[in-house]
Formats: C-alpha cells, structure tokens, sequence
C-alpha cells in the first residue's frame, strides 16, 4: 500500500467538507479535526450505542433499587423507598404486605408501562388532530357559538 492510499481526502461525515485524514488513524477518522464535528460525531455514536443497548441500562437500574432497598432493611427503622410515581398508595403499608423488593420491582414495571403509554399518546395526538381539521370544515360551525 503506498503513501497516497493512506491519505486520502475524504469527506466529514457530519460537516461534508474534504479534509486529510491524520496517518495514524488511517481509515478509522471519520470527522475533521473541528471540534464541533467530533462531538456532534460522538453525540451521534452515543445515541446509536444507547438505542441497541436500552436493557443495558434498565437492568442495571432496577438491579441498584432493588440492592439499596435490601440494603437498607433494618427491623429497627425500616427505609421506604423513595418513589417517582406519584400513585397516591400508601407505601409503608403496601411494603409491609408484599416486601420491598416486590414493591421496588412494581414501581419499575409501573414507570415503564406509563412511560411507553405517554409515547403512544404522543403519536396519536397528532394523527387525530389532523383527522378532525379535515372532518370540520371552515364553513360549518360547531354548534356551540364558536
């Protein structure tokens, strides 16, 4: 392979300009050397990583709840957990009948469920208020003096 393989000009794979890859790097640089496209790059490669490994985290932090709320289990003075649902429950009460890591794991599958079920709102809002703006017409009125 000679010298003029090696550096060729290539384009940013964010910004499109034509830059000289650094020798060493070989065919592994695939940004210019600006700042903002390295980070835009690695912004980019993150989300990639994030989105193929989404049980990586899930796992990991149902597994830390359910370590600090075991932890945390002292006859004397029992921990509740701190909870992000704001379901109203009484959770003393509810943890003393199933335990704490049954209540930490019901938690968990609560937040999951009503996150997934925001994001489904999310899409239909849309697709039904385009729905009704071509049902009404301008000219007919609703009805109720709007």
């Amino acid at each position: 392979m000679s010298r003029g393989e090696l550096c060729k000009k290539r384009p940013c794979r964010i910004c499109r300009r034509w830059f000289m890859p650094n020798p060493k790097l070989k065919d592994r640089q695939k940004t210019c050397g600006d700042p903002d496209c390295q980070r835009e790059w690695h912004r980019k490669k993150c989300a990639q990583w994030n989105k193929a490994n989404s049980d990586y985290f899930k796992s990991n932090y149902l597994q830390k709840k359910l370590d600090a709320a075991t932890a945390s289990e002292e006859p004397a003075k029992p921990l509740w957990p701190k909870s992000r649902l704001k379901s109203g429950l009484p959770l003393q009460y509810v943890q003393e009948v199933i335990g704490i890591q049954h209540l930490t794991i019901i938690e968990y599958l609560g937040q999951l469920l009503f996150r997934r079920f925001q994001e489904v709102l999310k899409g239909k809002a849309a697709v039904n208020t385009k729905e009704i703006r071509r049902q009404l017409p301008v000219g007919i009125s609703r009805g109720d003096g709007l």
